[in-house]
């Protein structure tokens, strides 16, 4: 007797008002998405970003003092931010051409 394979994936229903479906079809159709893959993609993000706020970062007295000191230096600029920064928006208009 073959076993059978263990399921991976597990059913998960959700009864949504209907404006909630349609904008969730929306954005997933915006992103060329599946309502199924958007709706866990967004969920499983926002889970990760829940657990992130509530874990616990521990280190030595000395990488604290280092922590410290890092984000206490002044801040290097970055190249490209500043020059992304300095381009005008595709909206502006721009002086040189006429």
């Amino acid at each position: 007797m073959t076993a059978s394979p263990k399921r991976k994936d597990h059913p998960l229903s959700m009864r949504l008002p209907e404006g909630d479906i349609a904008i969730i079809d929306r954005a997933a159709d915006l992103r060329g998405r599946s309502r199924t893959d958007f709706v866990r993609e967004a969920a499983v993000r926002a889970a990760e970003e829940v657990l992130m706020e509530s874990t616990l970062v521990r280190m030595s007295p000395e990488g604290f003092e280092a922590f410290v000191q890092a984000v206490s230096a002044p801040a290097a600029p970055v190249p490209e931010m500043v020059a992304s920064l300095r381009r005008k928006a595709p909206w502006e208009k721009d002086a040189t051409t006429r």
